[in-house]
């Protein structure tokens, strides 16, 4: 069963600009709860996925992701999924044998950037990069389905 391992944090700096290039990520939910998740998501309108998520638990869910038409995915984006869409650039950062995501919020969660990071266990050692910061893997607010519920820009500063 495929499953995903990761853990997520804010960001102390923006150094990881200067070691990738953003993609424009749209995405859209069709289905939250505790125990589980079915978005879509189009990466620079060239490619679009299905994701089923399964109830985390710790840092570990399965999850099945499946190739979509694009036209398919900007259909079920625009007339379908709950709004506001998720829209950030992401940032893919090699760094060692792990591969850190950071996100760039827009819309609803501008100002928000988190970095995740995917693990292949969840005992898996770490070396944070000096531009993370606190962890909030376990934050409910900070996962992106939250995020569509209760925006960033709504948050009491």
């Amino acid at each position: 069963m495929p499953k995903e391992i990761e853990r997520k944090f804010l960001l102390n700096g923006n150094d990881y600009r200067n070691l990738s290039q953003g993609k424009h990520y749209r995405q859209g939910y069709l289905a939250s709860n505790s125990e589980s998740t079915i978005r879509v998501r189009t990466i620079d309108n060239s490619t679009a996925v299905i994701t089923i998520k399964g109830k985390k638990v710790g840092f570990t869910c399965p999850e099945f992701e499946y190739n979509i038409p694009v036209e398919d995915a900007i259909f079920i984006l625009t007339n379908i999924c709950v709004k506001p869409i998720i829209e950030k650039i992401r940032y893919r950062v090699p760094l060692g044998e792990l591969v850190w995501e950071i996100d760039e919020f827009m819309g609803e969660n501008e100002g928000l950037i988190v970095a995740e990071v995917e693990l292949p266990a969840e005992n898996y050692p770490v070396l944070l990069p000096a531009w993370v910061g606190k962890e909030v893997t376990l934050d409910w607010k900070y996962q992106n389905a939250s995020l569509v519920r209760n925006p960033y820009k709504s948050w009491s500063k």
